[in-house]
């Protein structure tokens, strides 16, 4: 048993690379050009939000949504991975995402789109209210 305990280390310590030529990534938000929503929500339905947004090179990939609740709003983001180190080209792709909500209560919903940010560095927000009926 010990030897093959041994010789399994040796394995996992053998192949594993040193390589300093692995590709870094850093996470970058991109702002949402344009949301799909429905005129009103009824509770207790999922409903799909539609979101579109501007690729800007070929380093850039789909990472995850920023979704944050508070009450009834809800802030939502895109947040891609972004290659370092890599050529990179510009191509302004017209992305979309999705996601699913559910309607929880009566109340209107307020969804904030983050769109960047002004001259003065203030976050700027498409901001939609939805209410229930």
């Amino acid at each position: 048993m010990k030897k093959l305990l041994t010789a399994l280390t040796m394995l996992i310590v053998l192949s594993c690379s040193l390589d300093d030529q692995e590709q870094n990534m850093h996470l970058e938000t991109l702002p949402i050009d344009s949301a799909s929503m429905p005129e009103y929500f009824q509770e207790g339905q999922t409903y799909q939000i539609d979101l579109n947004y501007t690729k800007p090179t070929t380093c850039h990939s789909f990472y995850d949504l920023y979704y944050v609740k508070d009450g009834n709003t809800r802030t939502v983001a895109v947040i891609n991975s972004v290659l370092d180190n890599t050529s990179c080209e510009t191509v302004d792709l017209e992305m979309e995402k999705s996601f699913n909500f559910v309607v929880n209560n009566s109340e209107t919903y307020v969804f904030k789109f983050w769109q960047g940010e002004d001259d003065e560095g203030n976050d700027i927000y498409l901001t939609m209210e939805i209410p229930v009926q």
